[in-house]
């Protein structure tokens, strides 16, 4: 089981909005109660926060499917439905995330939050949808489904100095010499599989130093650990090359270590990192086996002339670390110090622009289909119950007022053709301009959406109500009182049919 992961493909899934409802309040002696449904929770989002706590993406390796609450649907008596709780997800600091090849964040600094994946809105209910001209509303706005889709978090370690060299060259053990931490050490044919992290103080700088996993040659190319080893030396202000004084390979020597290190660094990080240019130590470890002293005198003035100091220690006996400490401490504090002021976060506030209609229309020609593109009218297709002829009409009204037929009908669009909004097709019905009175408004049998009792100029009295009684039941009964003399006599002939 793996123990540390530096990248893991996360599937994360924001909660959807809970659906409006249609209500009518009813009450005893209160017939015109009107409506009272309440609107739908907003689907939670899903969060990813920096906890200093965490240091390795384990748990998302174990657990990729991270899914937010949806929101409670609405109800009666104006009660609206719970909000969809948050999914925070903790990630160690140097988070990197990625979405379809683009970063969207890079996540440094204690407590730093940002929403991946928003949750869906809730709709509205009939209640909100009221108006003047549309009293009773007789359908509900559905909720918007929430974003989502897969991420790839990418962790590099942030560390002020970095320790970098090519295997077994003793980088874990100076790490567990100058900090209290422990790494796993012994004498491996092979290189420390994962980054550890140590704080070190010296002096009054505290600084922390990272031992990333070893360097061999073509790593800027994917070979070996390749990539993953140098991702983590992205962030680091001092890098220092541990050289193996005690190597026994035939070929290897400390000058062509520093040779390869450079190139591979130089090949990965170009000029825009500069990562050659952070590389200031040589650290000449395990002076303390047979002939390494003597080797430090031969190699000491190649490796000053290339510009970098040089460090003669031993992790396993001490000697040289605090000096080496010290040197660390100025670099980093000279490395703080060079930084910028941070500046004060300003929120920009964008316009929209005074032509911008919200939306977009394209035409393809080939097969005669319009395809509407824009926040709002994609938005109000995924909230419309299209099992509710109330809430399409509502839904072509929205999107008349908004301009869409007038675009459609200026870009040629004929009655039949295929209008695309979203994920919905529509044959294109060109109607009456929003406002206009319809039909049934005219002939006082009024609108869509409309009560005719809630639009009468009074209130119906006793004498109305029963004369509509008895009007109702006019075919049931007589309409006039008959005597004796117009019944037909015994000496009345009956009507010959043939006459």
């Amino acid at each position: 089981m793996a123990a540390f992961v530096d990248r893991v493909v996360v599937h994360v899934a924001a909660g959807n909005g809970g659906h409006g409802v249609a209500s009518v309040h009813r009450e005893k002696y209160k017939p015109l109660g009107g409506p009272d449904g309440g609107n739908g929770g907003d689907g939670g989002d899903v969060v990813l926060e920096v906890d200093p706590s965490v240091h390795t993406l384990l748990d998302f390796h174990h657990r990729p499917h991270q899914r937010a609450a949806n929101g409670r649907p609405g109800a009666g008596s104006n009660r609206h439905g719970a909000n969809g709780e948050d999914r925070v997800l903790h990630v160690p600091e140097g988070t990197v995330v990625s979405v379809g090849g683009e970063v969207v964040a890079d996540l440094v600094g204690a407590g730093t939050r940002v929403v991946l994946a928003s949750g869906g809105r809730g709709g509205l209910g009939n209640a909100a949808l009221a108006n003047p001209r549309r009293k009773a509303p007789g359908f509900a706005l559905l909720g918007e489904p929430g974003e989502s889709f897969d991420a790839v978090l990418e962790l590099k370690s942030v560390a002020d100095v970095g320790l970098v060299g090519f295997p077994s060259a003793g980088k874990s053990s100076l790490i567990a010499a100058m900090s209290a931490a422990r790494p796993k050490i012994a004498d491996y044919p092979f290189t420390t599989l994962v980054p550890n992290l140590g704080v070190v103080r010296a002096g009054d700088v505290v600084f922390t130093m990272a031992d990333v996993p070893g360097l061999i040659p073509g790593a800027a190319t994917g070979k070996g650990l390749g990539l993953q080893f140098l991702r983590h030396v992205e962030r680091c202000a001092v890098l220092v090359h541990v050289v193996d004084m005690a190597t026994l390979e035939p070929g290897r020597d400390p000058e062509s270590d520093i040779e390869a290190l450079e190139r591979e660094l130089a090949e990965y990080g170009g000029e825009e990192l500069d990562l050659v240019g952070r590389l200031r130590v040589a650290v000449l470890n395990k002076i303390d086996v047979p002939d390494g002293r003597e080797l430090v005198d031969l190699v000491r003035s190649g490796l000053e002339a290339r510009g970098l100091q040089v460090f003669p220690v031993s992790a396993a006996t001490g000697e040289g670390l605090t000096e080496l400490g010290y040197a660390l401490a100025a670099a980093v504090a000279e490395y703080r110090a060079a930084l910028p002021a941070p500046e004060r976060t300003r929120v920009t506030l964008t316009p929209r622009a005074v032509d911008d209609s919200g939306f977009t229309v394209t035409h393809d020609p080939d097969d005669e289909t319009f395809t509407v593109h824009g926040v709002k009218p994609e938005r109000w297709v995924r909230q419309t119950d299209f099992t509710n002829d109330e809430a399409v009409g509502y839904l072509a009204d929205r999107l008349n007022r908004l301009g869409v037929e007038d675009e459609l009908t200026t870009l040629g669009a004929q009655e039949g053709d295929t209008v695309v909004i979203g994920d919905v097709a529509f044959d294109f019905q060109p109607s009456l301009p929003a406002g206009t009175p319809m039909a049934e408004e005219t002939a006082g049998l009024g609108g869509r959406g409309t009560d005719s009792r809630i639009d009468a100029p009074h209130r119906v009295r006793a004498a109305e109500r029963l004369a509509a009684k008895r009007a109702r039941r006019m075919p049931y009964e007589m309409a006039e009182t008959w005597s004796d003399d117009d019944l037909p006599g015994d000496g009345d002939a009956p009507a010959d049919d043939d006459a």
